[in-house]
C-alpha cells in the first residue's frame, strides 16, 4: 500500500499525519512551540523552532503509523498565512519569522492604503483593505525599522515557501497563500507591480507562483536525511491551512460553510468566481482547488479561550500536566452549567484585533455587564458566545454576497467541544456537523492535494467528497434563536460604539 504525508504548520504547533490510499489516518503527531512577543504587538518565532517541530512531527507520525518512509509517495503542506521569512542568498533566515498575528505595522498599513486607495487595494487583491498582519505591511515596517536586514534580503518568503525551499531547494509559492500578502493580484493571479514598487521589492525577490497541489520535485538528499524522508518522496505545494481544512472536511463546492476554531476563528465558503464585496467587508481568496475561490473570514477564536485557561485555570492546568483531567474539558463542563446568555455577561473576544467582516486591528477584548453574581464559568460561556457572534457575522457577510449557507462543518480544536458546537448551532439556527476528519482536516486536505499530484487519486473534489463523513451533528434549539439574535445586535452595537475607545487606547500606548 502507498501512503501520503500531510503536514499542517499551525500558529502554535505543527501536526503531521500519514494517510493510506483510503484516506484513513494511520498515525499522526503534534509538536507545539511557544511564540515570542518581544514588544507590544510583536509576535515572532525563530526558524529553527519551526524546523525542529516539523522534523519531530514527521518522525513521530511515521513511527506511529508503523510504515516505511519508502512507502510514502508524496508530502503536502498546509500552512498558516501571512507569516513572513526573510532569507539571504544562501536561504538562511536573517531574523526570526514575523508571525501572522503580529500587529506592529499598523502605521505602515495605513500609509500604503492612503497611497494606493482602499478601493484599488480591494479590487486588486480581493482583501478588504490594508491591515498590519499582511506581509506587505510587515515588509514596509522592516524597510523602515530594520534597513540593514531589508537590504540583505534575497527572498521574501511565506512559511510554506520556506519549507518547500528546505525540502527541494526551489523557491515556489502558490495562490491561496499569496492571497493575503497584498502584493498578489486576484485578477491576474500574478504579483501586483504597483504594490511591489510601493514597497521597493523586486519580483526576483519573490518565489515563482504555481497552482496549489503542484508537484515541485523529490526531496533533496539533505532534506531527506534531516527530515527522515525517502529521497523518492514527491514534495508538493499544498495550500493555506483554512483552504486545506475545507478540503479535508469535504467543503469543495458552493453551499457548504466550514468554520475552524483554532487559535483563530476562520470561515470558508466556496465560489467558482472572484467575489469583490461592494460593502468592503468580506475578503475573497483563491482556494486550494485551482480555478476556485473562497470567501474566507478570520478573527479571534480559540486563542481567547486559551488565554482564559492559562490566566484563570492555572491550578487545574498544573494538575493536567501532572496527568490530570484536560482543562478544556473542565471549562466545557463549567460552560454547560451556565444558562445561555451567561446571565447578561457579554464578551468581545478580540485580544489581538478583529477581522472581517468587522476588521479593526485596534479592537480589544471587552467584558460588559459584570456583576458579583458572575463566576469564571460565566466568563467562559461569555467568551464562547462572543466568538460565536463573530461566526454569525461571517455567515451574514457570506450570505450578503449571494452565497448560500445551509450547514456548518466545524473543524480544529473548537470542534472537540460539544458545548461550543451546540452554542454555534443554536445561535446560527443551522445544523453544525463535525466530521470524522475534524482533528486532521488540514493535514488531510494537504495530503489529498499531494496524493492527486502523485497520481494516487483522480481529483481533489472527488476524493475530498468521498472521504468526508459526519461524526457528530448538533441540531439548533429554535427557542434560543431570539436570545442570540439580540446578542448579535448588541455585539454589533458594541463594536461600533467602542471603536473610538479602541483608537484612543492604541494612540496612548
Amino acid at each position: 500500500m502507498k501512503f501520503v504525508l500531510g503536514v499542517d504548520i499551525g500558529t502554535t504547533a505543527i501536526k503531521a499525519a500519514v494517510f493510506d490510499e483510503r484516506g484513513s489516518d494511520r498515525g499522526s503527531h503534534t509538536c507545539e512551540y511557544n511564540l515570542l512577543t518581544p514588544f507590544s504587538g510583536a509576535v515572532e518565532l525563530d526558524a529553527r523552532s519551526y524546523v525542529d517541530a516539523f522534523k519531530s512531527a514527521i518522525a513521530s507520525a511515521i513511527a506511529t503509523a508503523q510504515v516505511s518512509k519508502d512507502d510514502i509517495v508524496s508530502l503536502g503542506i498546509s500552512a498558516q498565512g501571512e507569516t513572513l521569512f526573510l532569507v539571504d542568498e544562501d536561504g538562511m533566515p536573517l531574523r526570526p519569522a514575523i508571525v501572522w498575528m503580529d500587529t506592529r505595522a499598523n502605521d505602515e498599513a495605513s500609509w500604503i492604503e492612503a497611497q494606493l486607495g482602499r478601493e484599488v487595494v480591494h479590487k486588486t487583491t480581493g482583501q478588504v483593505g490594508m491591515n498590519a498582519i499582511w506581509p506587505a505591511s510587515k515588509i514596509l515596517w522592516l524597510k523602515k525599522n530594520e534597513p540593514d536586514v531589508f537590504a540583505r534580503t534575497a527572498k521574501f518568503l511565506l512559511i510554506e515557501d520556506y519549507f518547500i525551499f528546505l525540502l527541494t531547494g526551489k523557491y515556489v509559492s502558490e495562490d491561496s497563500l499569496l492571497c493575503s500578502t497584498m502584493y498578489w493580484d486576484i485578477n491576474t493571479r500574478r504579483y501586483w507591480p504597483q504594490m511591489l514598487d510601493t514597497l521597493g521589492v523586486k519580483e526576483s525577490q519573490l518565489p515563482e507562483i504555481m497552482p496549489p497541489g503542484t508537484a515541485i520535485g523529490k526531496a533533496n538528499a539533505a532534506a531527506a536525511a534531516e527530515f527522515g524522508l525517502s529521497p523518492d518522496t514527491l514534495i508538493c505545494l499544498g495550500a493555506l491551512d483554512q483552504a486545506c481544512g475545507a478540503i479535508g472536511v469535504g467543503n469543495v463546492r458552493p453551499g457548504i460553510f466550514s468554520e475552524s476554531t483554532g487559535a483563530a476563528l476562520a470561515s470558508v465558503a466556496m465560489t467558482d468566481h472572484p467575489l469583490i464585496d461592494p460593502a468592503g467587508e468580506m475578503p475573497c481568496f483563491a482556494s486550494g482547488i485551482p480555478g476556485m475561490y473562497m470567501l474566507h473570514a478570520f478573527s479571534t477564536g480559540g486563542m481567547a479561550i486559551r488565554w482564559f485557561r492559562d490566566s484563570f485555570w492555572a491550578a487545574e492546568l498544573e494538575k493536567e500536566q501532572a496527568g490530570g483531567v484536560n482543562v478544556y474539558s473542565l471549562i466545557d463542563q463549567a460552560v454547560a452549567s451556565v444558562a445561555p446568555g451567561a446571565e447578561g455577561l457579554l464578551a468581545l473576544p478580540h485580544l489581538q484585533g478583529s477581522g472581517p467582516p468587522d476588521t479593526n486591528a485596534k479592537a480589544k477584548g471587552v467584558f460588559l455587564n459584570v456583576t458579583l453574581a458572575h463566576s469564571r464559568a460565566h466568563f467562559a460561556r461569555a467568551i464562547m458566545e462572543g466568538v460565536t457572534m463573530v461566526l454569525l457575522r461571517m455567515i451574514e457577510g457570506t450570505r450578503a454576497l449571494g452565497v448560500g449557507v445551509t450547514e456548518v462543518r466545524s473543524l480544529s480544536g473548537g470542534a472537540k467541544s460539544r458545548t461550543w458546537c451546540q452554542i454555534k448551532s443554536n445561535a446560527c439556527g443551522l445544523p453544525v456537523r463535525t466530521m470524522k476528519t475534524t482533528d486532521i482536516a488540514a493535514c488531510l486536505g494537504a495530503a489529498i492535494l499531494a496524493g492527486v499530484a502523485a497520481g494516487l487519486w483522480r481529483s481533489v473534489e472527488e476524493t475530498a467528497t468521498s472521504f468526508a463523513e459526519y461524526d457528530s451533528e448538533f441540531e439548533p434549539d429554535r427557542a434560543l434563536k431570539p436570545l442570540y439574535d439580540n446578542m448579535l445586535t448588541e455585539y454589533k452595537s458594541l463594536m461600533t460604539e467602542l471603536t473610538p475607545s479602541f483608537n484612543r487606547a492604541a494612540r496612548s500606548r
